[in-house]
């Protein structure tokens, strides 16, 4: 490995890896229209709140959702920084090393 990885190659392989689960892919799609708590996201993708929990907080790790808490609930987002528009208004998850296009649920 060199000194100047520039590519961050074992960053973007674990935000990468974030993503590598359906259930997680799905949790993209829903944050990206706003903050949820984790029993909208669950209710939303018909699944149990313990296992988007689990997702969430390895999405959290991989700095790809952020948090708030509020009461004993608990809000996720998508990290600020990590959906960008393109010009022609195609929606992106900015890796930092990559971006990958997100569908925007009409085709």
């Amino acid at each position: 490995m060199t000194n100047a990885d520039v590519f961050q190659a074992d960053y973007c392989a674990e935000r990468l890896k974030a993503l590598s689960d359906p259930h997680r892919l799905r949790i993209v799609d829903a944050l990206r229209y706003g903050e949820m708590s984790v029993s909208d996201i669950a209710e939303l993708l018909e699944a149990e709140v313990v296992t988007i929990s689990h997702h969430l907080k390895i999405m959290k790790h991989a700095a790809l959702v952020e948090v708030r808490k509020q009461g004993r609930f608990m809000y996720y987002r998508l990290h600020d920084e990590l959906m960008t528009s393109a010009k022609r208004g195609a929606k992106f998850l900015d890796l930092g090393c990559c971006r990958l296009e997100v569908p925007d649920g009409t085709h």
